[in-house]
């Protein structure tokens, strides 16, 4: 199920369109949009709603298990700094992420493209998305198996298959179906959160003051050493592309205007780097609850969030505790597992797009995002997961430092664009700015991390990692001159153009759906407009829009505005 191949530009008028999407692809109510800009008229949801979706998607576990991890390798103290210090350089560089993906309606990987990458540059970006989503889902999949294996018996193995197959049918449906399961969900799973903590507050009133002197279990010592916290740092920096699943939401946030600005600054705060705020306190709450499990269940069992769980609840609940704990795991599992495989779709369908000029619909890339999970759960994945996760960190924030980079530096002092261009029409194959900066920062950091560059330059990996982008995305874009963002100015709605109306719509020449005026560019080849979608899955043209010398703008029709149900 494809859309049609696109016939020659001299085609005959009345033969219909001349490229028709498979029904998967066409239903927006489940591809939300996924390889283009949202629209104004399909952001429905107040600030506030979508905030409550984009922060109901982070309430996974595997936050505890990650920062029990940390905790019992190297030391309170020592993973107490690393969170939080990973915390902040995940805060800041979320800030203009967040703010840019709400202002133009695009996800990560459109933003990545116009922010200092390029067309086919962000493909690799891509793939680091979606393997951060399978990589997650996988580690979340592998808690809720263990909490059925608990509650129920159910062997593990099958569990795996369990917790792939059931947020298949939430995930189909797309945007409308993940924000109802965040909303009905987010007040059994608030409970669950806050009454371990509660009941640990009365019956082991003592046990933070024993936490904060805990050594690890790994002979780290309860003093601060700098190679534990480097390390550290650099697991819980995994993190750091979680920003790409609430961009996801985020490009639902309605426009910003006079009447919303503040509920809207505050909504895209929170939903966006504010994330990051919850996140490092379920780390540290994580493994304290760990740290009081510890005699009675083991190391092993202690890195397991449903053990500590069902510990910490124990004396309250008795011979409850463990289906209270089972249902609090299970449903927050289910509330990440649907967005890493709603996110890892959108990514995968970014992916295959460019390279197979092919777009069957989202839908179909959830199933190749949950095969590859599923296989890393059947591999026991959770045994490996401080190496794994520190590997993934270098590659993760050399990305997102880059895109922040652009956002905050470049586009300030003019060596990028002031807005975000993220059309094939318009853009250069590959941008070294971004690109380059990533690809040299990940590669010297990974180098690091395997020990070539001595113990200190391999715990403090990540942090070679962005430092390395941070600078390169700048330097490198000075001494290119900023001459690979555009490849040819944008007639349309791009800077210097006047845009009365930023909702009005016009007709795409290929597919003859009309789309929002940031979403269509100039087709010298179809001698009129076209849609970002069509233009990247258009195998035929040559690009001949950015290779024809001295070709001037197309002349486009008046748009046509809106005069009913405007948003």
């Amino acid at each position: 199920m494809t859309d049609t191949a696109i016939p020659t530009s001299d085609s005959p008028p009345d033969e219909g369109p001349a490229r028709s999407y498979a029904k998967l692809a066409a239903d927006e109510s489940r591809e939300d949009y996924s390889l283009r800009y949202a629209p104004h008229s399909f952001r429905r949801w107040s600030p506030s709603t979508v905030a409550g979706t984009a922060l109901g998607g982070i309430a996974y576990l595997a936050d505890f298990a990650i920062g029990a991890s940390i905790v019992f390798t190297y030391g309170f103290t020592s993973g107490f700094a690393s969170i939080l210090t990973a915390a902040a350089i995940i805060f800041v560089t979320g800030i203009p992420i967040a703010r840019a993906c709400a202002k133009y309606g695009l996800d990560m990987d459109l933003i990545t493209r116009g922010a200092g990458f390029g067309y086919f540059g962000s493909t690799l970006t891509s793939l680091i998305y979606a393997s951060f989503t399978f990589i997650f889902f996988a580690l979340e999949g592998s808690i809720m198996a263990q909490a059925m294996h608990q509650a129920i018996g159910l062997p593990v193995q099958v569990g795996y298959l369990v917790t792939t197959l059931i947020v298949i049918p939430i995930v189909f449906r797309g945007m409308g179906a993940l924000a109802k399961v965040q909303a009905w969900t987010q007040p059994i799973w608030l409970v669950g959160l806050v009454l371990p903590f509660v009941v640990l507050a009365f019956h082991a009133p003592g046990s933070w003051g024993a936490f904060s002197s805990f050594g690890g279990t790994e002979g780290a010592g309860s003093g601060f050493d700098w190679i534990g916290f480097g390390l550290g740092t650099g697991v819980a920096l995994s993190l750091i592309a979680q920003i790409g699943e609430q961009a996801d939401y985020l490009r639902f946030m309605p426009a910003k205007t006079r009447e919303n600005r503040r509920r809207w600054n505050v909504a895209v705060l929170a939903a966006g780097p504010g994330w990051v705020v919850i996140g490092a306190a379920k780390q540290l709450g994580g493994a304290f609850l760990a740290f009081v499990a510890l005699e009675a269940v083991g190391k092993t069992h202690a890195l397991e969030p449903i053990a500590p769980q069902i510990e910490a609840l124990r004396p309250w609940l008795g011979s409850f505790a463990l289906p209270a704990a089972a249902i609090f795991v299970i449903v927050s599992q289910i509330k990440i597992n649907v967005t890493n495989a709603y996110s890892g779709s959108l990514s995968w369908s970014n992916f295959f797009s460019r390279i197979t000029h092919k777009h069957p619909g989202r839908v179909w890339y959830i199933f190749l995002n949950l095969a590859i999970a599923l296989t890393l759960m059947e591999m026991n994945m959770f045994a490996a997961l401080n190496k794994l996760l520190g590997f993934y960190s270098n590659v993760g924030i050399a990305w997102i430092t880059a895109v922040a980079a652009d956002l905050v530096i470049n586009k300030r002092i003019g060596l990028s664009p002031p807005y975000i261009e993220f059309k094939r029409a318009y853009l250069y194959a590959v941008n070294p700015a971004g690109f380059g900066a990533m690809v040299i920062a990940s590669v010297v950091s990974i180098l690091a991390f395997f020990g070539l560059f001595g113990t200190y330059a391999e715990a403090f990996s990540t942090f070679i990692a962005a430092g390395l982008a941070l600078i390169l995305c700048p330097l490198i874009a000075w001494l290119t001159k900023g001459r690979y963002y555009l490849a040819r100015p944008n007639p349309v709605n791009g800077p210097g153009v006047e845009v009365p109306d930023i909702t009005a719509t016009h007709h795409c020449a290929v597919c003859e759906t009309a789309y929002e005026l940031p979403d269509i560019a100039d087709c010298p080849v179809r001698s009129g407009p076209i849609c970002s979608l069509c233009c990247s899955l258009d195998s035929t043209c040559g690009d001949a829009c950015r290779k024809m010398k001295d070709a001037a703008p197309v002349l486009m029709p008046l748009p046509t505005v809106r005069t009913v149900g405007r948003t």
